[in-house]
């Protein structure tokens, strides 16, 4: 499948389309800023301000009832350039697998390895291996050791990635907690592939690109061609930023339906809980309250952040600097300080 529609795009085409105004253009110049000059001052004074104390900060996009009130790179890349999500790609994996079962490719989260790809698994497995279900992949509740953290550069240097992370020794009973690992993702990646016939790419390319009119670059694939799943998807800041405002308006975005209503709430419910921040998870979504609202966000590596928070209709999307690291006590900590002290209360007023 040829990407020719989407490498067409013109930088001045992206962020018209990403944001949905003319008005809201200033020069094509470099991207780097799309606000409208009267949208919300007392906004871009908040978070320019913060921003300038946060120099792992690269952009920032803000927008409350689909209305783009923020839209700026403080620095790095401009905002129709793609970079690396790191492990926002989970979230975008979460949705393909969402869509995968609104179209009936998979018969829902209870699905088992053993129903859906039993040829992934590899014959020294432990046979707990085949009743692992989607949905205990999605919320990184395998049981089985870890791919990520200390694992990660194993993993990623053998020969057969999937085969890896099925093989690994069990720490804990399947749907017993969270043990944060990408192999579960990667093997949600492998099975969506599988079961569709097609490559990751094309599902991401076809079931999200295509309906938001954004570009999906190709991204890392392991020995066996299986686009990696769970980390290094590329989008540009306004692509996320039409991803996150979907998933806020209910799956739908310019009027044509992309996910299933049911999917967001299924998603949006805690299923487990971090063991680093201790923030809840859903389907490829943390759930937390910051300022009293409640939000769910999405995060990768170095601090590239969605957020939404439903009671207020206000998308954020954060992408950082993705060679540094974004601890929960400390920039990231940040970043939900900025949520919840700068934009959520200047938002409410725009």
């Amino acid at each position: 499948m040829t990407n020719r529609k989407h490498t067409a795009v013109t930088r001045r085409a992206l962020i018209r389309a990403c944001l949905g105004a003319p008005a809201l253009l200033l020069t094509a110049a470099a991207g780097r800023s799309a606000a409208a000059p009267a949208a919300a001052p007392q906004l871009r004074r908040r978070v320019a301000a913060r921003a300038a104390g946060l120099d792992q900060l690269h952009s920032v996009i803000v927008g409350r009832r689909g209305r783009v009130l923020l839209a700026e790179a403080f620095r790095g890349p401009p905002l129709d350039r793609s970079v690396n999500v790191k492990s926002v790609s989970k979230t975008l994996v979460a949705t393909l697998a969402g869509i995968a079962i609104d179209r009936g490719l998979i018969s829902g989260v209870g699905a088992t390895l053993g129903d859906t790809a039993p040829e992934l698994i590899p014959s020294r497995a432990d046979p707990r291996v085949a009743g692992i279900t989607i949905a205990q992949l999605l919320t990184m509740q395998a049981g089985l050791e870890r791919t990520s953290g200390p694992n990660y550069g194993r993993w990623v240097q053998s020969p057969n990635w999937v085969a890896f992370a099925l093989s690994r020794p069990f720490e804990a009973e399947p749907g017993a907690g969270m043990l944060y690992s990408t192999g579960s993702y990667h093997v949600l990646g492998a099975v969506l592939s599988r079961r569709a016939g097609r490559s990751l790419l094309d599902l991401a390319r076809a079931w999200l690109g295509d309906p938001l009119d954004v570009a999906v670059p190709g991204w890392t694939r392991d020995p066996q061609g299986f686009y990696m799943g769970g980390n290094n998807m590329a989008l540009s800041p306004l692509a996320l930023f039409r991803f996150a405002e979907m998933w806020r308006n209910g799956g739908v975005w310019a009027d044509a339906r992309v996910l299933g209503a049911d999917w967001i709430a299924q998603s949006w419910t805690p299923r487990t809980r971090s063991p680093f921040s201790g923030d809840a998870y859903g389907y490829g979504w943390f759930l937390t309250e910051l300022d009293g609202h409640r939000v769910v966000y999405a995060r990768g590596y170095g601090g590239q952040m969605l957020y939404v928070v439903p009671a207020l209709n206000l998308t954020v999307v954060v992408t950082s600097d993705p060679t540094r690291p974004a601890r929960s006590g400390g920039y990231v900590g940040e970043l939900n300080a900025l949520l919840a002290e700068d934009i959520i209360p200047a938002a409410q007023g725009g």
